[in-house]
């Protein structure tokens, strides 16, 4: 089913892409193109000076290190090892005020269908904590997110809130709450919607 979608609209739905957020460029996979510090980062690296210190620590640096690889995998469209670090019943918050996605594999056709219009995507996370308390854990951090969207210049910029569940020694993304904070300032607008664009279920 095809629908007109207007520039808000479309925006929000370009939102749902963010959800996979590995959206932000630290500990990245080589292939992936995107900013990379020590695979250590640090929290005060890409922050204000007067920030709070991430808690240290190896859960917290594990976590960091997979936040980093996640987001590698989704900007170059690596879907299984995305999935590496996602349980199988995670759930998405819409940025289309439309009711979550739940289950990964919910998620990954509609990840395909809206990454399939961008072309050279950047993600940079800054300000990046994580907060591990026993076998649960959140992270928090703000991304910029440049890309062409077909064939125009498009920029965001946002909020991602994580949590976390460890399994088996392995520290799996349970919830990912992406926001759009405002459109970058500057000469990348976002463009106006297609006329005719596919609508997927959630963003």
């Amino acid at each position: 089913m095809k629908t007109k979608l207007g520039k808000s609209a479309w925006t929000r739905r370009l939102i749902g892409i963010l959800a996979a957020v590995l959206l932000l460029a630290a500990s990245a996979h080589p292939a992936a193109g995107q900013k990379t510090k020590n695979s250590k980062i640090k929290y005060n690296d890409q922050t204000d000076p007067n920030a709070p210190p991430m808690p240290a620590g190896p859960d917290s640096d594990q976590i960091d290190r997979n936040i980093g690889q996640m987001l590698a995998a989704f900007q170059i469209g690596d879907v299984e090892l995305m999935h590496k670090f996602y349980a199988d019943n995670v759930t998405f918050v819409s940025g289309a005020y439309e009711p979550p996605i739940s289950g990964w594999q919910n998620y990954v056709p509609l990840y395909q269908q809206q990454r399939a219009a961008f072309q050279g995507m950047q993600l940079i996370r800054r300000n990046t904590i994580v907060f591990p308390h026993g076998d649960v854990a959140w992270a928090m951090y703000q991304w910029e997110f440049d890309s062409m969207l077909n064939g125009r210049p498009y920029s965001m910029r946002g909020q991602t809130t994580l949590i976390f569940n460890k399994v088996g020694g392995n520290w799996l993304i349970v919830h990912n709450h992406t926001s759009e904070l405002s459109a970058t300032p500057g000469p990348a607008q976002p463009p106006a919607a297609p006329q005719q664009t596919p609508a997927p279920a959630k963003p």
